[in-house]
């Protein structure tokens, strides 16, 4: 009897699973066949062959991310809320999906780079979402949003990093990542202190 023939989203579906129960390094051609209860040919019909089926796991995590930001946003106002709601989601993601946003922000696998258009686009996804909110807020200097919205993200980003290090290892008593709550609170008050200092900024430019 011969292997089924599966769409594209059920061959993604099948990567992004291995990619979570295997890791990074079992994204093979094979194992992804394997997994989606087909044949490699498949693979190779949909997305050209493994760099292909990478960059739509890739993308479907940015689409992933930007669905997450956005209902964490949904009830949001304020614009300094905003702020803070997508560093809240942000971090919901990561810790919810390690292995698809090391995909998608780190380099796991060694022969994987995502070229500069499809980073551009997965960059379109999401960051106008809190170069916006950041916007509405007033926030660095005048006429530089996406600058001062980088310098928040820079910080959402490294301050989550860490504490997704922190997550994947044995806990550590003691220190300021010792539990999940520490981790929401060091992240409230770090991109609350950005934020101060992007006020001020706003407030002495010309």
């Amino acid at each position: 009897m011969g292997q089924a023939v599966r769409t594209s989203k059920e061959l993604l579906d099948a990567g992004v699973r291995v990619l979570r129960e295997q890791g990074a390094a079992h994204l093979t051609l094979r194992k992804v066949a394997e997994a989606a209860g087909t044949s490699t040919m498949g693979i190779y019909t949909c997305f050209g062959g493994r760099t292909g089926l990478l960059e739509a796991i890739y993308l479907h995590g940015f689409h992933a991310l930007r669905d997450a930001l956005t209902a964490a946003l949904a009830p949001c106002g304020d614009p300094v809320d905003r702020v803070m709601a997508v560093a809240a989601g942000y971090r919901a993601f990561a810790l919810a999906d390690p292995s698809l946003f090391a995909l998608m922000f780190e380099r796991p696998l060694p022969d994987f780079d995502p070229s500069p258009e499809l980073r551009r686009e997965a960059l379109d996804l999401t960051f106008h979402l809190l170069a916006d909110a950041v916007e509405a807020a007033g926030l660095g200097r005048r006429g530089e949003p996406d600058r001062a919205a980088y310098l928040v993200w820079t910080t959402i980003h490294g301050i989550v990093g860490i504490e997704l290090t922190h997550a994947l290892r044995s806990p550590l008593p003691g220190w300021f990542l010792d539990s999940r709550e520490e981790g929401e609170r060091v992240l409230d008050e770090g991109v609350r202190a950005l934020l101060s200092g992007l006020r001020d900024q706003a407030n002495t430019s010309c």
